[in-house]
């Protein structure tokens, strides 16, 4: 590992979104407990990700942390 790297986030989501050029956009779910009810709900975020690939609406991916590609791609997919 390189100084001043650091450790980066890796989360696993499904395609939702393919009509840009090398991005794509990737829903993320995470369990979360209610605060009142106690029930378990998923938090859905959506992130833009950076990929050189052509994927499809529906497969699973694994994105990791990376440099800004642009004001919302902060992204990359390591691994489908």
């Amino acid at each position: 590992m390189t100084q001043g790297q650091g450790n980066k986030k890796e989360l696993k989501g499904v395609i939702v979104g393919n009509k840009m050029q090398n991005t794509v956009r990737v829903q993320v779910d995470t369990p979360q407990s209610h605060p009142v009810y106690k029930k378990v709900v998923n938090k859905r975020t959506i992130f833009f990700a950076h990929t050189e690939k052509e994927l499809n609406i529906g497969d699973e991916v694994i994105i990791r942390e990376s440099k800004p590609y642009s004001k919302n791609v902060k992204w990359i997919v390591i691994n489908e």
